[in-house]
């Protein structure tokens, strides 16, 4: 496995330079500002990524105002107690996208919401103080609590709000195999757990976020 500062250089020289490298970082929140984040707006966000998986992010984009209106302003304390009936009638406005599925995980991510509040003071909260060092795990807890967060999707969730994590593009998983650490895109937890690692080790080293590992990784296999 290379060192982080090889396998920066060589994005760097495929990408300009290490300032134009610099630039295509990541930078994800401070903990106190994710902390500060309202329930709302990571409900919207979840909803945002489950609606656009499979279907064209522009549409969804366009769309979004009226998502925000049919759900309440995603208030997470109203869609969890939303019924079956209620949710129903949102097969009718033909402001959003009318997939049943997709729908219902918005009052399932509601519940999460409202339960990790609870235990936490606020969504924000429990977001902020996960470990970055064990990011699968967190991986794991929206999978698992959540609705249509597996996947992909719930990586792409958290580095859409802010969080600091590693997503596992195409070229990032073209990068972890070429370093040795998989052998293909790792979808079982003992292949995470080792991608985990190597990040742990990378940050350790660089003093850098998982998220400026991940897009340096994925930038080192080419332009």
């Amino acid at each position: 496995m290379d060192n982080f500062q090889q396998i920066f250089d060589r994005a760097a020289a495929f990408h300009g330079g290490t300032k134009v490298l610099e630039d295509l970082l990541p930078k994800p929140l401070s903990p106190k500002k994710l902390k500060a984040i309202p329930n709302d707006r990571w409900l919207a966000h979840m909803a945002k990524c489950v609606f656009r998986a499979g279907f064209s992010w522009k549409v969804i984009d366009n769309k979004w105002a009226n998502f925000e209106t049919a759900f309440d302003g995603f208030d997470a304390h109203k869609n969890a107690m939303k019924s079956d009936d209620d949710l129903s009638e949102l097969l009718k406005d033909k402001g959003i996208v009318r997939n049943w599925e997709k729908i219902k995980s918005v009052r399932r991510n509601a519940v999460f919401l409202v339960d990790v509040a609870k235990q936490h003071g606020s969504a924000g909260a429990f977001f902020a103080q996960w470990p970055a060092d064990n990011m699968v795990g967190l991986w794991e807890v929206l999978k698992k609590h959540g609705s249509r967060l597996g996947g992909t999707s719930g990586s792409y969730f958290l580095r859409g709000m802010g969080v600091d994590t590693f997503i596992f593009s195409g070229d990032v998983v073209k990068a972890l195999v070429t370093q040795g650490i998989i052998d293909k895109a790792p979808t079982s937890k003992t292949a995470q757990r080792a991608v985990q690692s190597a990040f742990n080790e990378w940050q350790v080293e660089s003093g850098r976020s998982l998220s400026e590992i991940s897009r340096t990784l994925s930038c080192s296999v080419g332009p």
